[in-house]
């Protein structure tokens, strides 16, 4: 027979394990709950993010087809009509081609598909070649684009660093065309880019509406709901600058922010080179290859 003393130990112990497993199954109820709620919010983002997706590839094309089609029916007389149509188709699709290559490029990257491609790359072009295909955006904004490369001039105008150009002429599209955006009227955009400890270092700096400190935390997330104050590419979405961040990342490199809202932001990217296989080839500006042996001798 237990006394009185053993069997009121006993329900002491009893009571103490229920009531720790009631807290464990209310903490487990707890995260249950918002695993539930993050995989709705997951879900209803996701199904935002493809409908922005979507306007962004419809809403180009719906304009290309309609100014074409006054194109066609315009007299012979209407050539400033026409041809101011055809700066807009031209923007239009130009447009049209840089979305689908952020969206091809994170179709890759989930893929895991987007392996870097090194090559001896010519940065200085590879940058002017960039600011000459936004010149038209810019103008449209009155936007001055000012570039400086740090560059020895005992050296070479040329400036041969090893990375891969592709992917660094679309993390540059990407943050100019993110400045334009959201830069003010008739104002500047700066960028300098120098190599410093072996590393190549990019700053693009606007004079725009800027980035609260709520949103420098969620910039890079594609499927985050954000406010209209957001630097992204595509209001709503951020593909640009996730992708930008995920193309920085499979270059070794990092990028940072320092940005005030109503006076403008400022990214600086930092890349390391990359080894390089002998003859492995030129890019001259990102799209512009040459294979085989060449009389330049690489700087860095």
């Amino acid at each position: 027979m237990l006394s009185d003393k053993e069997i009121l130990e006993i329900l002491k112990l009893k009571f103490k394990d229920a009531s720790e497993c009631k807290k464990i199954l209310t903490q487990q109820r707890d995260d249950l709950k918002n695993v539930n709620k993050k995989l709705t919010e997951s879900e209803a983002l996701k199904s935002h993010f493809i409908s922005n997706i979507t306007n962004e590839i419809v809403n180009p094309f719906a304009s290309i087809l309609g100014l074409s089609k006054n194109i066609i029916a315009s007299k012979d007389n209407d050539i400033d009509k026409i041809k101011n149509m055809a700066e807009l188709i031209h923007s239009e699709a130009f447009e049209l081609d840089f979305q689908l290559n952020n969206i091809f490029t994170a179709a890759k990257i989930e893929a895991g598909e987007a392996n870097p491609e090194i090559i001896k790359t010519d940065v200085n072009m590879l940058i002017n070649s960039v600011i000459s295909a936004y010149k038209y955006k810019a103008e449209q904004k009155q936007l001055k684009v000012h570039f400086d490369f740090e560059i020895d001039k005992e050296l070479s105008e040329k400036i041969y660093f090893n990375t891969d150009p592709e992917k660094l002429r679309l993390i540059i599209s990407n943050l100019l065309s993110n400045s334009i955006k959201y830069s003010y009227a008739a104002n500047r955009i700066e960028i300098k880019g120098w190599i410093e400890n072996n590393t190549l270092k990019i700053s693009v700096k606007d004079y725009g509406i800027g980035i609260n400190k709520k949103n420098l935390e969620t910039i890079f997330d594609r499927f985050k709901r954000v406010d209209s104050s957001i630097n992204s590419l595509n209001p709503g979405h951020g593909l640009g600058l996730s992708v930008t961040k995920a193309l920085i990342d499979i270059l070794n490199g990092n990028i940072n922010i320092v940005s005030k809202q109503n006076i403008g932001s400022m990214f600086i990217i930092e890349i390391p080179q990359a080894e390089i296989a002998e003859n492995q080839g030129y890019a001259i500006d990102g799209n512009e290859f040459i294979f085989g042996d060449s009389d330049e001798d690489e700087v860095f």
